[in-house]
């Protein structure tokens, strides 16, 4: 994960617990370019209690009537039966399985599954039995950090390290937990702030309505960039509004690769495209005005313009109070054989 930038794809619970909505996300993420597209793994009896209230945007978003959190959840879960479904369905589209597990039985089945690396969302960054879990098993891991701070990022990545994971296998994405997250709280320069501290490999899981913050994380060195998206952002569901729809998936991904292809190596040097431009745009020395045999070169006499395929402007210093060899006429091009 360390030579492109990632983009993930996230389904989430888009789908309302259809599963042939589950693999029409899989062709727009596929369609898009995404590298993985990625769901979410939870038993509601294991991730929420039979009372919990929904976040002001779920209930928005969500059957306004009822602030029950467990029944949302409880409409939104994959069976395993789904999940081994949409794996053979990503691998019959050539896109990479991904899913967010919530609880420690869900780590232990996505592990099961042969999944290649886990990805710990926000709300359980501060879930100690669900981090050592993860840690057993030694596999890369993608951790989102929402509502959290600098040093509950610190605790969770000593439990990450604490077994037999590395700093290096580990990706850090700053994150705000707000469906959509307000541009002002944003904050994307903050992956820098991790990056630095943990010496670790950094990325953005965006909430934002539109595609210009990832785009600028990229731009600031993120390595993975997790965004949701949906079909229809008018049906009904938590995450539905705060998603991009196929099209704006496809431009984001497109926008990416661009920007990633213009950050290059940071080496400043002249490129391949523009060496062909040099004559054209820069200058030679020219004359400024007619001269005579024996005439000394003096600033006034000479003047910088196009083409640059003479001798360069730079090197008046090294001409001057040289004697002209003949007589020459105002805007000639000079060359070495004009002066002794």
């Amino acid at each position: 994960m360390k030579n492109k930038v990632i983009v993930i794809a996230e389904a989430g619970v888009n789908h309302n617990g259809d599963i042939n909505l589950a693999k029409k996300l899989v062709d727009i993420a596929f369609d898009a370019g995404a590298d993985f597209v990625k769901f979410q793994s939870f038993k509601a009896d294991k991730l929420a209690s039979r009372d919990s209230k929904k976040a002001v945007y779920q209930k928005n978003n969500y059957d306004s009537s009822d602030d029950n959190q467990y029944k949302m959840l409880k409409s939104l879960e994959l069976s395993e039966n789904d999940h081994v479904e949409l794996i053979n369905y990503c691998k019959k589209k050539n896109i990479k399985f991904l899913s967010s597990p919530f609880d420690v039985d869900s780590v232990e089945y996505l592990n099961n599954l042969n999944i290649e690396l886990f990805k710990i969302p926000s709300g359980e960054i501060t879930n100690y039995q669900f981090l050592k879990k993860i840690a057993s098993y030694s596999k890369p891991v993608i951790l989102s950090t929402g509502m959290s701070n600098i040093e509950e990022i610190g605790n969770a990545l000593e439990i990450l390290t604490s077994d037999k994971l590395n700093i290096s296998d580990i990706t850090v994405l700053h994150c705000n937990t707000e469906y959509p997250t307000p541009y002002s709280d944003s904050n994307i320069t903050a992956m820098l702030h991790i990056g630095n501290n943990f010496n670790v490999s950094y990325g953005l899981s965006d909430h934002s309505l539109g595609i210009e913050v990832p785009i600028a994380a990229v731009a600031l060195g993120a390595k993975v960039i997790e965004k949701h998206f949906t079909i229809d952002k008018n049906m009904i569901g938590p995450d539905h509004k705060a998603s991009l729809n196929k099209n704006e998936l496809s431009e984001m991904i497109k926008s990416i690769k661009n920007v990633e292809l213009a950050l290059g190596n940071g080496l400043k040097k002249v490129s391949i495209s523009e060496k062909k431009n040099i004559p054209v745009a820069r200058k030679s020395i020219h004359l400024n005005c007619d001269v005579k045999q024996g005439e000394i070169i003096t600033v006034e006499n000479l003047i910088a313009l196009r083409p640059g395929d003479g001798i360069c402007p730079m090197e008046i210093p090294n001409i001057l109070n040289k004697k002209f060899v003949k007589n020459l006429k105002k805007h000639r091009k000079l060359s070495n054989e004009d002066f002794e």
